[in-house]
C-alpha cells in the first residue's frame, strides 16, 4: 500500500482497516524483542493468519502453500520483512503455538529484491552483504530476531537504524475516556516528549510541549474546537494536574470533570502536536466519542501533524475522510481472497522478493 505523507485508510466494516493497524503494531513490536509476545497477545498464530481460503478458492480447498505471515515496509532508505511460521516443536511443548521466524531481510531503498538485500537471515543462519556475502557465526532461536538479538558488529549501523525507527512509530487507538482513565487522574510527571499509548502522561505532555516552545498550536488546536477556552497544568510536588478554562465558567474544570469527547479531543491534540514528532504516526478511528461538530477541528489538527510526520488515519466516519481533503485516500474492500485496496491491480503493487524458506 502506497503512502504519502497524510494517508487516510477508509473502507467497510470487516474490510480490514482494524488488521492493517494490526499489522503495523506487530512490525513495530520487532524492534522491542516483543514481536512473539504481540503474536500471543493477538490470539496466536492460527488467529493472525488469514481464515479464508487458499487464494480465493472455495471453502473445503485444502492449503497447498506454506503456512505464513509476511510482514514489511520500506522507506527512502531502508526496508525490512520478516515471515513468521508453525513452529517445528513437540505439539507437547509449553510453547507450541509460538511462531517461528522462518526468514528475516533488511533491503536498501524502496523494493526487495535480490540486488538490494543488505542483511539475510534464513532460520537460525544469517549472511551480511559486505561486497561480498558474509556467513555470520552467531546462530539465531527461531523466537530471536535480527533487529534485537544479532550481536555481530558487522551489522550494527543498519539494525540501529532500524530500530530506532521502528521504536518511533506512534500508535493510537481508542484512549480510556472513563471514570477511572489514566488521563483524568493526577499523575507524578516527569519531561514526556511524547503522549504515552494510555493517555497517563497527558498532563505532562502538554507541559513538556510548552516547555519546548510548541505551546501555541496546542492554544490554536483547542480554540478552534471549543472557542475561548484554554488549558492550564497545575503542579504540586511534582504531581500534575490537567484543567481546561472555559468562557462562562468561574474556575477551571479537572480532567475528572471533563467530557468523554472533550478528554479524547485534547488527548489528540497532545499526541498529534508533541515536543518530538514520530516519522510515523497512525490513528486507528481517532473520531470515536467526538461530536460531529468537532470533526473539522480533528481534521485540521491532524492536517497540522502532517507536516511534521507521516500520518495514517483509520476511519470510517465519512466526515472526517472528506474533511481531509489534503489527504491521499486508500479504499479497502474484502473479496474471496482478502483485503484488496480498490483500484490496484497487480501491476501497481511493488515486486516484492520475499524470499524462499
Amino acid at each position: 500500500m502506497p503512502l504519502a505523507p497524510l494517508t487516510v485508510v477508509t473502507g467497510p466494516n470487516g474490510s480490514g482497516k482494524s488488521n492493517l493497524y494490526r499489522a503495523l503494531r506487530l512490525l513495530a513490536a520487532g524492534a522491542r524483542g516483543d514481536l512473539i509476545a504481540q503474536v500471543a497477545r493477538e490470539g496466536g498464530l492460527s488467529s493472525v493468519l488469514w481464515a479464508g481460503p487458499e487464494a480465493g478458492g472455495s471453502q473445503g480447498t485444502v492449503r497447498k502453500g506454506p503456512i505464513a505471515v509476511q510482514l514489511g515496509f520500506s522507506s527512502d532508505e531502508l526496508g525490512y520483512l520478516v515471515d513468521l511460521g508453525i513452529p517445528q516443536v513437540d505439539q507437547g511443548s509449553f510453547f507450541a503455538r509460538d511462531p517461528e521466524i522462518k526468514r528475516e531481510q533488511v533491503f536498501a531503498g524502496a523494493v526487495a529484491k535480490p540486488a538490494t538485500l543488505l542483511i539475510d537471515r534464513l532460520r537460525a543462519n544469517t549472511r551480511v552483504r559486505d561486497g561480498r556475502w558474509v556467513e555470520l557465526d552467531q546462530q539465531l532461536a527461531p523466537w530471536e530476531s535480527i533487529i534485537t538479538d544479532l550481536a555481530d558488529g558487522d551489522t550494527a549501523p543498519e539494525l540501529l537504524t532500524m530500530r530506532r525507527t521502528l521504536n518511533r512509530w506512534r500508535f493510537y487507538d481508542h484512549f480510556r475516556v472513563d471514570l477511572d482513565a489514566p488521563a483524568r487522574l493526577p499523575q507524578v510527571g516527569t519531561r514526556s516528549p511524547v503522549l504515552s499509548h494510555d493517555g497517563a502522561t497527558l498532563a505532562a505532555t502538554w507541559a513538556t510541549i510548552a516547555d519546548a516552545g510548541h505551546g501555541d498550536a496546542l492554544d490554536r488546536a483547542v480554540d478552534q474546537a471549543f472557542p475561548g477556552s484554554r488549558v492550564e497544568v497545575h503542579v504540586a510536588d511534582g504531581v500534575f494536574r490537567l484543567a481546561l478554562r472555559q468562557p462562562g465558567i468561574l474556575r477551571p474544570l479537572q480532567a475528572a470533570e471533563l467530557s468523554d469527547g472533550t478528554l479524547r479531543y485534547l488527548l489528540l491534540c497532545a499526541a498529534l502536536l508533541p515536543a518530538r514528532p514520530a516519522p510515523l504516526l497512525i490513528l486507528n478511528e481517532p473520531e470515536s466519542s467526538l461530536h460531529r461538530e468537532l470533526l473539522p477541528a480533528l481534521a485540521n489538527l491532524i492536517g497540522v501533524a502532517a507536516q511534521q510526520a507521516q500520518v495514517i488515519v483509520v476511519s470510517h466516519a465519512s466526515e472526517l475522510v472528506d474533511a481531509l481533503e489534503s489527504a491521499a485516500r486508500v479504499e479497502l474492500e474484502k473479496t474471496s481472497a482478502g483485503t484488496r485496496v480498490h483500484g490496484q491491480g497487480f501491476l501497481d503493487v511493488p515486486p516484492w522478493n520475499w524470499g524462499r524458506r
